[in-house]
């Protein structure tokens, strides 16, 4: 958590409250998403539901802004790509994956995102890589893999204690 709170402390290469405000909600809502998408059985067509029931807000805040926007044919096929392909295509790997780990495990692991967000942002829009990014995303992946394995341990020794029979309080 220190590396997150690192990440976006003001200065000249962090954003703004606003920003890390919304990043907060959105993490917020993608753990609520998480939790609520871990039983389900068919991904895709959960994911295709979600989209279809989320349409009628995403159409009503267009026709919000209809008279402001400059777009092309060729802006408007790369953001319904982005948006509905790649997204639906990400949500529907995250609940496969989902089937395989507890929500704590599910949780220690979304907090690698904005890493992976940020080296995406390099890699593809040619962002410049900062020195304060790159000392968060070490922070923040070493947290990661520190709980993962801490948590590994943990369920290890409850299995082992489980097979022994010994059910007494530790």
């Amino acid at each position: 958590m220190a590396g997150l709170v690192y990440l976006v402390l003001p200065g000249i290469s962090a954003p703004d409250t606003l920003g890390a405000a919304l990043m907060t909600a959105s993490g917020v809502g993608w753990g609520i998403y998480s939790l609520r998408g871990k039983g389900r059985s068919a991904p895709v067509t959960t994911t295709a539901g979600n989209f279809a029931r989320a349409l009628p807000l995403a159409l009503a805040s267009l026709a919000v802004v209809w008279g402001t926007l400059h777009t092309s044919p060729r802006g408007v096929a790369l953001a319904v790509s982005s948006g509905a392909v790649t997204s639906g295509l990400g949500y529907v790997i995250w609940y496969i994956t989902l089937r395989d780990l507890t929500a704590t495990r599910a949780a220690i692991v979304q907090l690698a995102v904005p890493v992976i967000a940020a080296a995406g942002g390099i890699v593809v829009l040619a962002e410049e890589p900062t020195a304060r990014l790159a000392i968060a995303s070490v922070m923040i992946l070493g947290g990661v893999g520190a709980a993962t394995v801490a948590r590994g341990r943990q369920t290890a020794a409850l299995v082992r204690k489980h097979r022994s029979g010994d059910y007494r309080e530790s």
